[in-house]
């Protein structure tokens, strides 16, 4: 039994040695300096920019022309669904005034007026949901044609820029800080106008 002792104190005196030595061997190695001097080549630009994306879509004749259809599209729906609903509160007026004044020959009359003037009513609200969902899907749809068309133009500007990445940054998001130097919204913006051709109206 005591023999057992010796060796495990033995082997623990060996390990607390190797400990000692690993530890300051360690510390001499962090203790050196290590310096870095950047080559040229690192001084210079990565091959990395980022685009606004607002300031671009704001700004990029494509993207204004999209946003025109889009308007146009909203205001003919509402125009539509406003004349609807003037006509259909007008025959629920004259209803009204026909209830009041007994007009109707019988009741069984009067309540077959009423359910085909709320049936209309729900018609309206039914084309009412019907035309705003085509509408957000064309939108959809115009959305991706014009990132299509940016991206598309993006690699025909980059043939002679090289850049490796380029980030789309919006306000308060992705890109926190960057040098005004990696910024490529203006000179992509020139790019992508100069490249677009309106369509004739």
């Amino acid at each position: 039994m005591r023999n057992i002792n010796y060796v495990i104190n033995g082997v623990l005196a060996v390990a607390v040695v190797i400990l000692y030595v690993m530890q300051f061997s360690d510390k001499k190695e962090s203790g050196v300096t290590r310096t870095f001097a950047p080559t040229e080549d690192q001084t210079a630009l990565l091959p990395i920019a980022y685009v606004n994306v607002d300031s671009l879509l704001l700004n990029y004749n494509y993207s204004k022309d999209l946003n025109e259809i889009i308007l146009k599209k909203q205001e003919n729906s509402r125009a539509n669904i406003t004349q609807k609903a003037r006509s259909l509160e007008s025959e629920m007026q004259e209803f009204q005034r026909k209830i009041e004044n007994n007009a109707f020959l019988t009741r069984e009359r009067a309540q077959q007026e009423q359910q085909r003037l709320m049936k209309k009513q729900e018609e309206l609200q039914n084309l009412d949901n019907q035309l705003a969902q085509e509408l957000m899907q064309e939108q959809q749809k115009l959305n991706e044609q014009l990132r299509d068309t940016i991206v598309s133009q993006l690699r025909a500007f980059n043939q002679d820029k090289g850049f490796q990445v380029v980030f789309s940054n919006t306000v308060g998001d992705n890109i926190l800080l960057a040098g005004n130097s990696y910024d490529i919204t203006a000179e992509l913006l020139d790019f992508l106008n100069k490249n677009y051709s309106a369509p004739a109206k």
